[in-house]
């Protein structure tokens, strides 16, 4: 057992712990929690033959305590806590899996439920030591009539804060109240005034609401984010009692659900430049300085700690669908729609629609490429598209006699590559060969399950800031089997909330809406076919078989293209039936490829800005570690 202490608060990165074994062993990286709240604790299975232990860390990191728990112990707490896993972990641990093993004492007994935030952020919170910022704030609280008790609250908070703020401004929705607290001016809000009017004498601005209670460092470590951005937001605690552990910045999901929050400070620079000459209604003011640093690609800071305990947000879903509405107009501008209570960004198509060609790697399977091509070919609403078939070397008769029954349709092209398997090979191969503007790549145990899936992933794909664009992936029993990549997840790269309900919303609902993520499977992954070549398609030499579609992403993303998950395109994939697991030479390989994945991408690894540093790498789960 390892307890350290962080004092990072923006963009903080995981430690790596590094065991390394004998002279021809690959090292094993295990990538622990962040110490988020102040302090980390980490619980893993070090191996009986390790002769050396690495660390890498961040400059603040303090290692405080390292301890050791019997193998026995543990054994018995994962006993009481889940005795079917109980069960699996003694199975791993006679077919010698050490991985399988160690993962599932881990899942058991280093892992806590979101809902449990309160008890296991009580054992990790240690409060910050951080300077003050030489930084005037001036604080703007919006406040309806009935909620003079919820303003007293907040201002009681305000006083408390380590660094206090410039001055305070209550915002009312109509006339003030006769008898106001006189710890703050008041006024009645004024839709037509300008930026300026919102932080004078100040150089920020932190909008708060009547009810809001923020931390006593609140104002403190965001006026330390703000040093180098426009906008900075922290973590808070919702009104339910819930944690809202948000990711950095993410403009399409916090278009679709404002989940930046309260408080937020900004600079007055990022004011005057971004918001219109009036800033319109009180109840979408928090939306407007969310849209304006989509509009500006404002420099977004983001605290990793929860900074507040936030009153209940007055704009609900349909009144942001109406502010969304008036917003965006023009051409290439996106409609926003209500679904399922969560609002959507409809991006148009361009017209002419772009023609698109739909990559599929395949060898023999008569059941699998059956299928997928009639998806494609008969149950798409998508007009312009090209089928190109990269074949493996395929040696049954009966998909043979099926390949020359589609080259029948002008639509279809049969590429033959009878290379030794490389995946990421066969996948250049077919773009190489593709006409299309936008290049679709998909699997071939993939099932078409809607006709619109092709026209909502192209929709992304065809915006100049994205490059990658998945889509929703379910298993034939309808769980999830992709709703996006975590870099990092299970040590390298992993499927978030795999196997959970295909309804599932993800923290935040997530999962209801499309969202920046840091890489998709290329199951079912477009991507402009300009893009593609540009950062020089898969790397078939490092990673002929494995993570060649996050290395993609990745690579994407240095070159500024960042990658989109949508939930519009929901299709059904087995999920590498036709190749079956790893085990053996080929578990062997796996493992090297991991090792060059780590190699070049550990940064990531340590940071995926998608995904909360406090969150569980061990399970696939939104789960505390």
């Amino acid at each position: 057992m390892l307890s350290y202490t962080d004092a990072a608060t923006v963009a903080p990165r995981r430690p790596i712990l590094r065991v390394l074994r004998g002279p021809s062993d690959l090292p094993q990286d295990f990538v622990l929690p962040g110490a988020c709240q102040g302090v980390g604790h980490w619980l893993g299975l070090i191996p009986q033959d390790a002769r050396e232990i690495r660390l890498c860390a961040g400059p603040d990191f303090v290692l405080e305590r390292v301890g050791v728990r019997r193998e026995i112990d543990v054994l018995a707490q994962c006993l009481l806590r889940r005795p079917w896993r109980f069960v699996g972990a003694l199975y791993e641990r006679v077919r010698g899996s050490e991985r399988r093993y160690r993962d599932t004492l881990r899942g058991t007994c280093a892992v806590t439920p979101l809902a449990r935030f309160s008890a296991w952020a009580e054992a990790r919170t240690r409060r910050p030591h951080v300077p003050p910022a030489p930084l005037r704030i001036r604080c703007l609280v919006l406040a309806r009539p009935d909620e003079a008790a919820a303003l007293a609250s907040t201002l009681d908070a305000l006083a408390a804060q380590s660094h206090r703020p410039e001055g305070i401004c209550v915002a009312w929705q109509g006339a003030p109240p006769p008898r106001s607290d006189a710890r703050a001016v008041h006024r009645a809000w004024d839709e037509d005034g300008g930026p300026d009017d919102l932080a004078t004498g100040a150089e920020a601005l932190c909008l708060l609401r009547a009810g809001d209670i923020p931390e006593p460092e609140a104002l403190t470590l965001l006026a330390h984010a703000l040093r180098h951005a426009d906008l900075a937001y922290g973590d808070s605690i919702g009104p339910d009692g819930q944690p809202r552990l948000k990711p950095d910045w993410s403009p399409d999901l916090a278009l679709a659900t404002g989940y930046p929050g309260r408080p937020l400070l900004v600079s007055r620079e990022f004011l005057s430049q971004a918001l219109p000459s009036s800033v319109g209604s009180m109840a979408q003011m928090e939306f407007t300085l969310e849209r304006a640093a989509v509009s500006v690609r404002a420099r977004v800071a983001h605290v990793v700690r929860p900074v507040a305990r936030n009153a209940a947000d007055p704009l609900d879903p349909p009144s942001r669908v109406e502010a969304l509405s008036a917003r965006f107009r023009g051409p290439g501008a996106p409609a926003a729609v209500l679904c399922d209570g969560a609002v959507r960004l409809d991006w148009p198509l361009p017209d002419p629609p772009p023609a698109v060609s739909v990559v599929i790697p395949s060898r023999d399977r008569l059941d699998l490429i059956t299928r997928v091509c009639r998806g494609v070919l008969h149950e798409t609403a998508y007009a312009p598209l090209e089928l190109i078939i990269v074949d493996n070397g395929s040696t049954d008769p009966a998909v043979l006699a099926h390949y020359e029954t589609l080259r029948r349709d002008p639509r279809v092209r049969i590429h033959i590559d009878p290379q030794p398997f490389n995946f990421a090979a066969m996948v250049n191969a077919g773009v190489a060969v593709a006409t299309g503007s936008v290049v679709v790549l998909l699997n071939n145990d993939v099932a078409v399950l809607e006709p619109g899936w092709l026209a909502a992933m192209v929709r992304q794909a065809c915006r100049p800031e994205v490059g990658a664009v998945g889509a929703k992936l379910l298993y034939g029993d309808g769980a999830l089997q992709h709703a996006g990549v975590v870099v990092g997840l299970g040590g390298r790269a992993g499927h978030i909330l795999r196997r959970r309900p295909g309804d599932t919303p993800g923290h935040l609902g997530r999962l209801r809406v499309a969202h920046e993520i840091s890489a998709v499977t290329a199951a079912c992954l477009a991507v402009s076919r300009e893009k593609y070549l540009a950062v020089g398609g898969f790397d078939a030499d490092a990673f002929p078989i494995d993570f060649n579609d996050v290395d993609f992403c990745l690579r994407l993303g240095t070159a500024g293209w960042k990658t989109v998950w949508t939930p519009d395109a929901t299709l059904a994939h087995l999920e590498s039936v036709s190749r079956g697991p790893s085990i053996g030479a080929q578990r062997v390989r796996f493992e090297r490829e991991a090792a060059r994945f780590s190699d070049r991408w550990r940064g990531a690894i340590r940071h995926d800005p998608f995904y909360h540093p406090s969150l569980s790498l061990t399970t696939f789960g939104e789960d505390l570690e």
